[in-house]
């Protein structure tokens, strides 16, 4: 089951990269349907195909290169889906033997809300709630993968004590959770360019911030290229670039105590590569504002974030792992 695991590790994270590429491309309702496209499982092509299509849906004319991205982020899906389907029934096969069954278990739950979650982003019209939500789903599912896999996979405990206490790294792995949540409704609302300068906002920002409109979910039959106005999506901007910072300072702060202490080897691996991906992400934030939000920057934006998460997975798991060694 282990290497299973593993490729629906590397699997998840391809989900995750080809949704932001197909949200980045403005492709979420590049099949108006769910789970087909325009009523096919292949994106229309024949004369008769894209006739029948236009028939069914006059408003939404085919794009074949928005419906494409679209469909290949749904077939690397619902691959994903099976796989951890086939984890599930190895677990439940072999729960006698010591494997976890309810991580797998849970997964299975998750990566079927996971697939309503993206029938509701079409049939919702990108609904922000609803497209925010499926990508924190996305989020869950890869580091639930990963702590599995953590689970299954031998340790080397050491007996030093922990350079910094469990509830420190959780809070850090909180924050971030909270930011990505963040990026996802600054994303979900089309606000990502809502700011061009830096460090904060161009002109009396401080004058126009609408905290209340910003986190709200206006009336609005379709929400594809945002319902909000400008004042609303500046606020959201601004609050996920101060969340950047607050993140950015705690987790930069639990990397250095990492590194810092005299501890195992592990948990000063794990302050550095911390470190390393920590910097990559806020440089690539930063080159977004700056160039304008390149669609590979933008893409390598989300991806870098997952790896983040991961990697805040991992320093809390083996925090946990060691707390219940006896030290000397």
């Amino acid at each position: 089951m282990k290497k299973l695991v593993l490729v629906s590790i590397f699997l998840a994270l391809t989900v995750i990269i080809l949704g932001a590429y197909t949200r980045l491309t403005d492709a979420g309702l590049g099949c108006p349907d769910w789970p087909g496209c325009y009523g096919h499982l292949t994106v229309p092509q024949s004369d008769a195909q894209l006739a029948s299509a236009e028939a069914a849906f006059p408003t939404r004319p085919v794009d074949a290169h928005k419906a494409w991205n679209e469909m290949i982020h749904r077939y690397f899906a619902g691959t994903l889906g099976l796989f951890i389907l086939a984890i599930s029934i190895l677990a439940l096969r072999h729960r006698n033997t010591g494997q976890p069954l309810k991580l797998p278990v849970f997964l299975l739950l998750l990566v079927c809300f996971q697939a309503a979650l993206g029938m509701w982003t079409v049939t919702l019209n990108l609904l922000p709630v609803v497209v925010m939500g499926h990508l924190l789903g996305g989020f869950a599912v890869l580091s639930c993968l990963f702590l599995l896999y953590l689970r299954i996979t031998p340790g080397v405990l050491t007996t030093e004590v922990n350079p910094v206490p469990i509830s420190l790294a959780l809070l850090g792995l909180g924050i971030l959770v909270v930011q990505i949540a963040l990026g996802g409704w600054t994303s979900a609302n089309y606000a990502s360019m809502a700011c061009t300068e830096l460090p904060v906002c161009e002109g009396q920002w401080w004058s126009q911030l609408d905290f209340s409109g910003a986190f709200s979910v206006p009336d609005a039959h379709n929400y594809e290229f945002g319902a909000h106005d400008y004042q609303e999506r500046m606020t959201m901007h601004i609050v996920h670039r101060v969340g950047a910072l607050v993140t950015f300072a705690y987790l930069l702060w639990l990397a250095v105590r990492l590194i810092s202490s005299r501890s195992a080897p592990a948990f000063q691996a794990a302050g550095k590569m911390l470190l390393v991906v920590l910097c990559v992400q806020v440089a690539l934030g930063i080159s977004n504002v700056m160039f304008s939000l390149p669609l590979p920057v933008a893409v390598a934006h989300n991806a870098v974030a997952a790896c983040l998460l991961l990697v805040m997975v991992w320093v809390a798991f083996t925090l946990k792992r060691n707390q219940g060694v006896s030290h000397v």
